[in-house]
């Protein structure tokens, strides 16, 4: 991949540019609901994808609008609980 005036760009300057790549810390969890936030933007963003849902669920536009933003918050639900180590390794 090159970037714009012919160099390359390496793995840390596009991890630093798309924050959704994760990097070598990032668990399952909070790459997923990364995942999830990221898809659920995008249907919330285009109003044709948003159309399609309330029409396909038989909603108004608006509920559908609500229940994405409140998916939003814990789209995986709830954090898996860290272990001792792991809260040692985060210091």
């Amino acid at each position: 991949m090159s970037a714009p005036g012919g160099g390359s760009i390496s793995a840390e300057q596009l991890k630093a540019r798309y924050v959704g790549t994760g990097h070598a810390d990032m668990s399952k969890h909070e790459f997923l609901t990364n995942q999830h936030r990221d898809t659920y933007a995008s249907h919330i963003g285009h109003y044709d994808q948003l159309f399609y849902y309330s029409v396909a669920q038989n909603q108004a536009v608006g509920r559908v609008r609500l229940e994405f933003l409140e998916k939003m918050v814990q789209p995986c639900g709830p954090p898996p609980k860290r272990t001792e180590v792991e809260r040692l390794l985060e210091k």
